[in-house]
């Protein structure tokens, strides 16, 4: 006979229940999302720890791994957290006990690790059958009276046993050892501080509940990195970060100059910023050495053994180191950020972003939570001791009568309790007795410890009923655990390993320059628009090639560390790097791929920077005014506006300002010379009136120093001097009409 593939409860119908796909999908993926916030991304802020952590610290404990026993394999350890606690993969579980052991990268490393537990490099650890831990006097710290109903605990996955929802946590953990997760919607990432400032800000904290959190920051300078480093965040962002949460940190590796003699040095990086990795970080700076991106720099060399060495060598010893470094820094990792997300689950269950003071007030709230339950429960074991010590006093008042009902009653337990009115527990104390106990001396000693536990429990009482006392033991446990981390007392793990600085202020343009190699080369425009930079600086412009119908407009040198500058009919300067520019080969590219041009405005002129030159801008119409080169840099490929023009008008001269005097000539040959001094300057406008005119606009314009004179070349490349008597017939104020030009000027009506 088959068997019978109908499912139960069913007789062959339809057994198939329609479900929504909208709703199921949201359920499913709230169900998701809640799990990843609360069990496995976000970290309590009572303990610190993520459930993977806490069960590996967990777990530790029950095997008896405490700082000063023996080592036990990494395997056997990940075996009892995967088969008791913690359902998932047997390496993720590994990672994250690796990680707690490693140095650099928990500031205090919770398990003690035996072997290979992976470096700075980014190699990763041996095999867990291969590696041994226990645990270190921090993770004893975060188990202090777990043991004495501190913390309640949860079934497991499977409910076979009992795991702790969080840890007592002595230790500030959270803000201490740092902590960072992604989650569905929300991420944390909190950067390692130091212990003993910590402790400092807390104890402040229970001195004054209501004490400004911007004085915390006189205790809590800021992160401080396994690594070290050095911070260059300025005070106000730091403030702002720790006020509300979020922020971040710019850390730089520390380094230092170290002389080679006969005036040759090298720069040493001693610290790397938090979580880079040393070797990935070398291959980058290899990289951009070879891809000459930082060619201020010759060669990288990793030194390290023990502690990290990395040796820049500069190629040339006139560079000066700091602006060397800063180039570095703009394109590597030796300059990196720490972003500052304090986001972690608030008692437990709420997830939400917590200020500095907020995360110290809650982790406060918990010591006194686990202080009050460690205190009931003792208080409870005292009392069952009394209740049994009393029992006893009374058996050795009676002594000779307890004996005679043990020997003489069927029932001893039932007379002693109604004859003495003892309890149930007291009797049954007094039965389990030894006789070796019923000598004198006994009596003593119990009266001893009675009256030690009677003076234990009025302590206990009085605390349990006093606030003030409850928060003085609270600041007695903290001090001790600062004590324990006081950099003076303990350098080695008290002590503060990032420092704070202010980044050098070098001039952006430095920083830029020595980023670019400095070579010649010449700018090559042509007519229709097309740019192109030819390599070195060519005197002969006959060799050029263009695009048919296209020919050459204008060529000018520069070096690669140039910023180009062009000026458009619509009166705006657009901004080009000359190392950007396309090399010479071909016929370049079109300017309006480079820029945002208008497509009915044309380029008028283009030329190098020179911050300390002035233009002189003029319209066709004959307005114009002075402008600083400095003021016309454009950030943005959409230009920077300088001249304002109106159509039929529009911008048609840029010329370098020289001199003192300034002669215009327009269409009508007109020419008029007039002082310098009467054009303002400024960084925008439509400027002023040069010359006036019935119709047409300017021919041509000139800046000259009168005592040199005016000078202009005609078609047969002949030279025109005239001086400043042979041109008073022409002198006048600005925006007069002018006089026709003298005998000799150029039919052209250009100057030259």
């Amino acid at each position: 006979m088959g068997k019978d593939l109908t499912p139960p409860g069913s007789d062959g119908g339809d057994a198939v229940e329609p479900v929504d796909l909208k709703k199921a999908l949201e359920e499913r993926y709230l169900a998701y999302a809640l799990s990843t916030i609360m069990h496995r991304a976000l970290p309590d802020v009572r303990d610190g720890l993520k459930p993977v952590h806490r069960r590996i610290v967990h777990t530790m404990r029950l095997l008896r791994l405490s700082p000063d026993q023996g080592f036990a394999k990494c395997a056997r350890i990940v075996g009892d957290v995967m088969g008791k606690f913690h359902p998932h993969g047997d390496q993720s579980i590994y990672d994250a006990l690796v990680r707690l052991a490693q140095s650099f990268s928990m500031r205090y490393p919770l398990v003690d690790g035996q072997g290979n537990f992976g470096n700075i490099d980014g190699d990763n650890a041996a095999a867990m059958r291969y590696t041994e831990a226990r645990m270190t006097e921090v993770a004893a710290e975060l188990l202090t009276g777990i043991t004495e109903d501190a913390v309640d605990f949860r079934p497991t996955y499977n409910e076979e046993d009992e795991e702790p929802i969080v840890l007592p946590g002595a230790f500030p953990n959270l803000l201490c050892n740092g902590s960072s997760g992604i989650a569905v919607g929300m991420a944390t990432s909190i950067p390692p501080h130091n212990a003993a400032e910590v402790c400092d800000a807390a104890l402040a904290i229970i001195d004054d509940p209501e004490v400004d959190p911007e004085r915390l920051l006189d205790f809590v300078k800021g992160p401080d990195f396994p690594t070290g480093g050095i911070i260059v965040e300025d005070q106000a962002s730091i403030r702002e970060a720790y006020a509300t949460g979020r922020g971040g940190f710019r850390v730089r590796a520390r380094w230092e100059k170290e002389d080679q003699g006969r005036g040759t040095w090298n720069v040493v990086v001693t610290e790397i910023p938090y979580g880079v990795q040393k070797s990935r970080l070398i291959e980058k700076i290899a990289e951009l050495i070879i891809a000459r991106r930082l060619p201020l720099l010759e060669d990288v060399r990793d030194e390290s053994a023990e502690d990290i060495r990395v040796v820049l060598v500069p190629r040339s010893r006139l560079v000066e180191p700091e602006l060397l470094m800063e180039s570095v820094f703009k394109l590597t990792d030796l300059e990196n950020r720490f972003p500052l997300n304090m986001n972690v689950l608030s008692r437990g269950k709420v997830p939400g972003v917590l200020s500095l003071k907020q995360v110290l007030r809650e982790w406060l709230d918990h010591r006194r939570d686990v202080l009050l339950r460690r205190s009931r429960h003792r208080l409870a074991e005292i009392e069952k001791r009394l209740e049994i010590l009393s029992g006893y006093l009374i058996a050795y008042l009676n002594i000779d009568e307890v004996i005679r009902i043990i020997r003489e009653e069927d029932e001893p337990k039932k007379v002693m309790i109604a004859r003495f009115e003892l309890t149930d527990n007291q009797a049954e104390a007094i039965l389990n007795m030894r006789l070796r106990a019923l000598r004198k001396l006994e009596e003593f000693e119990i009266r001893k410890e009675f009256d030690k536990l009677s003076e234990e429990k009025t302590g206990i009482e009085a605390l349990l009923g006093s606030t003030s006392r409850q928060w003085k033991t609270v600041r007695w446990e903290v001090a001790k655990v600062r004590q324990t981390f006081d950099p003076e007392k303990n350098p080695a793990l008290g002590r503060r390993r990032t420092t704070f600085a202010d980044a050098p202020e070098h001039d952006l343009e430095d920083v830029h320059e020595a980023l670019i190699e400095r070579e010649p080369i010449t700018v090559v425009l042509s007519e229709k628009g097309w740019l192109r930079a030819m390599k070195g600086h060519l005197a002969d412009h006959s060799t050029l090639t263009f695009k048919e119908g296209d020919s050459l407009k204008l060529a000018f040198h520069a070096q690669t560390t140039d910023k180009i500058l062009l000026f458009t009919t619509g009166g705006k300067f657009y901004t080009l790097g000359a190392d950007r520019l396309p090399g010479g080969r071909g016929h370049g590219e079109p300017v309006r791929i480079m820029v945002d041009m208008e497509n009915d405005q044309a380029i008028v002129t283009a030329f190098a920077h020179d911050p300390e030159r002035r233009l002189l801008v003029a319209s066709h119409i004959g307005n114009g005014f002075v402008v600083a080169e400095k003021e016309i840099i454009a950030n943005t490929r959409k230009g920077k506006q300088v001249m304002n023009v109106k159509a039929p008008d529009e911008a048609k001269y840029c010329i370098p300002v020289s001199g003192d005097h300034m002669a215009i000539v327009g269409q009508n040959r007109k020419l008029l010379v007039f002082a310098l001094s009467e054009i303002p300057e400024m960084t925008r406008g439509k400027g002023v009136r040069l010359q006036r005119y019935k119709d047409g606009g300017v021919s041509d314009l000139k800046t000259f120093a009168m005592e040199a004179g005016l000078s202009w070349q005609d078609s047969a490349d002949r030279t025109f001097v005239k001086t400043r008597d042979e041109l008073l017939e022409w002198m006048g104020n600005r925006a007069a009409a002018g006089r026709m030009v003298p005998k000799g000027f150029p039919r052209t009506g250009k100057f030259t």
